[in-house]
């Protein structure tokens, strides 16, 4: 792993960090080619329950992708096809993760940052958070993937807004329109995002995982149970995690899952 990226773990929550704070945390090619390693190796650790992604530094998530390298590795046709695979294979992996994935947002979350921040779970972000999305200002076309990924939280219109204009969204406005899911001041984001984290990697991880995986199949356009999610429900009552959480209601006690 590059110094670029870094994979830390305190009890059950993991924290990833886009590590180049004297650039923004601006992501280059070397980033994304790595990020699909990480994601299997935080999708393989048994120890892992909960990730957080976050930039370093104060000023920002993710200010994008690193312009600075595009005369070099998005210079013509056939390398932007290049790149534009390493970008989606990225956030495909961190969107394949099946624990939950929280982007913690301080400052700018621009470009590709937004495009990581969108592959997670969830978004926590502090007042001072700032989102965008910018082909429309370099002459780019967004990928109808990460397109889908922007419309299946704010809808259609705001999407709309967000990409033709190529204007930043305020926190405030972030958390209005279904951008984020939560709105911290600054000294209290990083409490709050890891206080969840804990809160969820105390669940029942059963529960957790397979409501990931349905709630990604509704996002997909499924409307009924199949075989596959009538098993995953009715599975759960062999699961150690039902026999404790039935045994410490009954004892009138929390419950310690495994």
């Amino acid at each position: 792993m590059s110094e670029d990226l870094t994979l830390e773990r305190e009890g059950a929550v993991a924290t990833l960090t886009l590590n180049r704070p004297d650039n923004r945390n601006a992501i280059n090619l070397g980033m994304y080619q790595e990020l699909p390693a990480i994601a299997r190796k935080v999708e393989a650790d048994p120890d892992i329950r909960v990730l957080v992604m976050r930039g370093a530094g104060t000023k920002a998530f993710a200010a994008g992708a690193d312009i600075t390298e595009f005369e070099q590795v998005r210079s013509d046709a056939e390398s932007a096809r290049s790149y534009n695979e390493h970008v989606a294979a990225a956030e495909q992996a961190l969107e394949a993760v099946t624990k939950p994935t929280i982007a913690m947002v301080h400052g700018y979350c621009i470009g590709g940052g937004c495009g990581l921040a969108l592959a997670c779970d969830l978004r926590f972000s502090d007042h001072h958070g700032r989102f965008g999305i910018t082909p429309a200002k370099l002459g780019l076309v967004y990928s109808l993937e990460s397109t889908k990924r922007l419309v299946d939280l704010v809808g259609p219109a705001q999407a709309k807004w967000i990409l033709f204009s190529g204007l930043h969204v305020g926190a405030e406005r972030a958390e209005r329109i279904g951008l984020i899911e939560g709105l911290y001041p600054t000294d209290e984001l990083r409490s709050a995002t890891y206080d969840f984290a804990a809160t969820v990697a105390s669940r029942a991880q059963y529960s957790v995982t397979a409501t990931k995986d349905i709630v990604g199949r509704i996002a997909a356009g499924q409307v009924r149970d199949d075989d596959y999610t009538i098993d995953l429900r009715n599975s759960s009552f062999d699961t150690d995690d039902y026999a404790e959480g039935v045994r410490s209601f009954l004892e009138k006690r929390p419950p310690r899952f495994g």
